[in-house]
């Protein structure tokens, strides 16, 4: 079969059915195509059932304050882990009947099973046919990277491809890597009981640059499990099990998370035939502002480009691609403020410049500490630190730093104050109520603003009518 359309997107993850639903917009003349397993990633193995087990190992983690609470009999609850990860699995199973449901269910033959590889910008083959489309969207996506010599450890080393089949969890683990589904896992494993350590050849985790921030995360985080930062891991066998050393440090496992990060889907899309100088990944370059492929008709979007793997930063790019690929001249887009959370416990993140960013001379910083913050104490979880970042002159938001409990909503609140524009006495202006975890960003914030050097002529808290 040989079939000419408007736009042919390569991917149907979250990027790919976000770069659809702007194409359907401007025409009826396209193809989705999709060789793999179907659902997207943040359905089937990411976001979802993470923030599932994560859920679990919360609530169970949580018995161990009963006591000083005076809530007795904490003594008689267990884990049912064969249970814990069935629930997962269920809950998984709904996020990607949804995904499905509303969109390659119902498609019909605008949806192409197959994989798809370039003959020309233009041109694609799939199986045994041919599409030859005014432009095209790759979306294929990523995998977790597993170093080859690790492949020979067969089922014990698992990534979170696997991790949400296990029926039964092991009594020891290995998490190496300690970016966001590595700290994510490894806290959750360890709270649902197997016995983890953590290493990452990085001296930080979460992606935290901040010294100050990284100190307590590393030191929070350190008190649930062994984090072995600076080294990488070696393997080796041990009787049956798996031998991990880093860093003069060693341990024996059952089995080892491979947690290093995501490598673009690109080997069978023979990108070469773009005729455009591949970088070192095989990746070809883009404008970010229009996901352009140099000046071809092609564009890309998602974790395919080998940068922020993360849902809604799919999301924007696939909605830019989906709308230049349907149109006849690309147009420019400004990104969103750059916002990433680890859901780990206290939560980590990171919004807007991170402290590697900043220019220290032009950069005023904020904090505070949230050991007596009063919400935090009642809840039993008053661990953490915020720290705000400000242009030193006029007071204008940078970004920030914190790991902090229920820290997901500060860090959306200062990335939507950052991207518009907002200055630290903008914020000071706005009601915090009393007892709240926001009140801890109210004090990073007076913190803050006594650091500026233009000052308003109002007490901060004052706007005039």
């Amino acid at each position: 079969m040989e079939k000419q359309v408007d736009v042919a997107i390569i991917g149907a993850g979250s990027a790919g059915l976000f770069a659809l639903g702007q194409v359907r917009k401007a025409t009826d003349s396209y193809v989705l195509i999709d060789g793999g397993e179907l659902g997207t990633t943040c359905a089937r193995v990411g976001c979802m059932p993470s923030k599932a087990v994560i859920q679990v190992a919360e609530d169970f983690h949580r018995r161990t304050l009963f006591g000083r609470m005076g809530i007795e009999g904490d003594d008689a609850l267990s884990l049912n882990a064969a249970d814990a990860m069935e629930h997962v699995r269920d809950l998984r199973d709904v996020f990607v009947d949804k995904v499905l449901t509303n969109s390659t269910d119902n498609m019909g033959e605008e949806f192409i099973e197959g994989r798809a590889r370039f003959i020309s910008p233009t041109e694609l083959q799939v199986g045994e046919d041919r599409i030859r489309a005014r432009a095209v969207v790759i979306a294929t996506g990523s995998r977790p990277v597993v170093p080859e010599p690790w492949r020979a450890f067969g089922d014990r080393i698992i990534t979170t491809d696997d991790l949400f089949e296990l029926e039964s969890l092991p009594a020891s683990m290995a998490v190496i890597g300690l970016g966001t589904i590595g700290l994510e896992m490894g806290q959750a494993m360890a709270r649902m009981g197997v016995d983890v350590t953590g290493i990452d050849q990085l001296d930080h985790i979460a992606g935290l640059q901040d010294p100050e921030v990284q100190k307590v995360a590393v030191e929070i985080i350190g008190k649930e499990f062994p984090l072995w930062l600076g080294a990488g891991a070696e393997l080796t066998e041990d009787n049956g099990s798996l031998r991990v050393s880093a860093g003069g440090q060693s341990v024996q496992v059952e089995r080892v998370l491979a947690a290093m990060g995501r490598r673009p889907n690109v080997e069978d899309l023979d990108l070469e035939n773009l005729g455009i100088e591949l970088d070192e990944r095989g990746l070809p370059p883009y404008d970010p502002a229009t996901m352009q492929v140099g000046n071809l008709p092609v564009f890309i979007a998602g974790d395919v480009t080998g940068e922020l793997a993360i849902l809604h930063e799919a999301a924007i790019e696939g909605r830019i691609a989906g709308f230049n690929a349907a149109r006849r001249e690309p147009e420019g887009f400004a990104r969103q403020t750059p916002l990433a959370i680890n859901y780990c416990d206290p939560n980590i993140a990171v919004v807007g410049r991170a402290w590697n960013e900043l220019d220290a001379e032009r950069t005023a910083v904020g904090e505070v500490k949230l050991g007596p913050l009063g919400r935090a104490l009642i809840m039993g979880r008053n661990k953490g630190m915020m720290r705000v970042y400000a242009d030193r002159e006029d007071g204008r938001l940078l970004g920030a730093s914190l790991i902090a409990p229920r820290g997901e909503h500060i860090a959306h609140q200062l990335a939507w104050s950052i991207q518009q524009g907002l200055t630290v006495f903008d914020l000071l202006r706005m009601p915090f109520y009393h007892p709240s975890i926001e009140e801890g960003l109210q004090s990073a914030l007076y913190d803050l603003a006594g650091k500026i050097e233009r000052q308003p002529d109002l007490p901060v808290e004052l706007r005039r009518a």
